[in-house]
């Protein structure tokens, strides 16, 4: 049976129509994959599939993304950001075809943390709206796809926070409490959409992406306005595991609850930097 996908005109023209009707009649495609935007399981041959192609300098990656989540598009990123994600899944045996313009495999969608390139794993990311002080807060919610270790490590061992904290982030042991502000460090919103987490670069230079949307994400109405009110931005992150996926924001924070009491939540207070 053919796959259920959607190739948007951009897309076929940059990947040819002989590669489209490979894709369309189930030679290239994936049976199963994990959206790159919601960064959950799909199935070509169940569920209307997007094929979204990023676009950098020398190279393109293929990935497939839930119809209901984005549609089908090309969408240009850095080379450098490119590049880290043709690492990050270069071992991955569901890799996607390879085309004229290189297309190895599904992209990922958020970037590593930095000092994670001994592992594949990728930065999931969730905006919410979280009850602080007695008022709603906007809050982001970083959790890796799998354990992070150091550049040059050996061991099995999960190095995330301990890499946050060296970043200037600090153990949140009470929700209740607003995290501490990370000097330097920012939330990019543009038009409405988030785009980055930014951090401070070497030397007086203009801040970089600690973390990039490959595809800039739409933020609700009322975190918009929550933001807009504070200028000021919750950001909690925790290991692998730790949080999960919460379908809503109660159950968002109940996972945050109970990561802080077990001692595997950290945070920072980051000022927001567009509109």
């Amino acid at each position: 049976m053919a796959p259920l996908l959607d190739v948007s005109d951009e897309v076929r023209a940059e990947i040819g129509e002989e590669e489209t009707q490979r894709l369309l009649a189930g030679e290239n495609a994936p049976g199963t994959y994990d959206c790159t935007s919601c960064r959950t399981p799909g199935d070509t041959g169940q569920e209307r599939t997007s094929t979204v192609l990023f676009v950098g300098d020398e190279t393109a990656v293929l990935a497939f993304a839930h119809a209901a989540c984005i549609p089908s598009q090309v969408v240009p990123v850095s080379e450098e950001h490119l590049q880290g994600a043709v690492r990050s899944i270069s071992a991955d045996e569901e890799a996607a075809p390879a085309f004229p313009v290189q297309a190895p495999a599904p992209a990922a969608a958020p970037m590593p943390a930095p000092g994670t390139a001994p592992r594949q794993a990728v930065l999931g990311i969730t905006c919410g709206l979280i009850i602080v002080e007695e008022a709603l807060r906007p809050a982001l919610v970083i959790e890796p796809t799998g354990p992070v270790a150091r550049v040059g490590a050996t061991g099995s061992g999960d190095d995330f926070l301990p890499l946050l904290i060296e970043q200037g982030f600090m153990p949140q042991l009470d929700l209740e409490a607003p995290p501490s502000p990370l000097t330097g460090w920012s939330v990019l919103l543009a038009m409405g959409k988030l785009h980055a987490v930014l951090q401070p670069a070497v030397g007086g230079a203009p801040p970089t992406a600690w973390w990039q949307a490959h595809q800039p994400l739409q933020v609700s109405d009322g975190w918009r306005a929550a933001v807009s009110r504070t200028n000021a931005v919750y950001v909690y992150a925790g290991p692998a595991g730790s949080i999960g996926r919460q379908p809503r924001e109660d159950l968002m924070r109940d996972a945050l609850a109970k990561a802080c009491a077990r001692g595997q939540l950290v945070g920072a207070t980051m000022p927001l930097a567009g509109t």
